[in-house]
């Protein structure tokens, strides 16, 4: 599961993202989702343990037009993208991806044993950054999510979703 958080209080949008210390990339925020989850508890957790933001912290960016309620069901939040894709010559891993939205600061620090290099950026910096330094697909989700989603998807509480 990945998580992308774009920060909107400042002049420009800026992205999130940290030094993975096993792939030495920046990445989003993310992790997998354990055997006894949700995938939105996954998000949970893994938003509070890798950015120091709890969810009430930050909106959801979502489909104007969307099911919002079902019968004797859960709805969950739409994914950006669901995708599946190489990490190393013999690692697959599939994904599902959310875009976030950030006005504040984190009220928490990282975890223990998590990245601590956080970094925000604006697009032109996201640009910047090399095939070394960010997987293309990571910028890619992020420039869709700056170009697109951020204008044509809307911000929604993320209390809206039972955990």
């Amino acid at each position: 599961m990945t998580l992308y958080v774009i920060r909107v209080d400042g002049d420009e949008p800026e992205v999130l993202l940290h030094l993975h210390r096993k792939l030495g990339r920046l990445l989003p925020v993310g992790g997998h989702i354990e055997l006894d989850e949700t995938p939105w508890q996954a998000a949970a957790h893994e938003l509070r343990e890798e950015s120091g933001y709890a969810l009430e912290e930050l909106k959801i960016l979502q489909p104007k037009n969307r099911i919002k309620n079902l019968t004797n069901a859960v709805i969950h939040p739409v994914p950006v993208v669901y995708n599946t894709h190489t990490i190393t010559t013999d690692h697959l891993h599939s994904d599902t991806a959310y875009a976030f939205v950030a006005t504040s600061d984190p009220s928490a620090e990282v975890n223990a044993g998590e990245s601590l290099d956080l970094r925000w950026l604006a697009a032109t910096e996201l640009r910047k950054l090399t095939d070394t330094e960010i997987f293309p697909s990571t910028r890619t989700v992020y420039e869709f999510i700056l170009k697109t989603i951020l204008k044509e998807w809307v911000e929604v509480p993320t209390g809206d979703f039972q955990l």
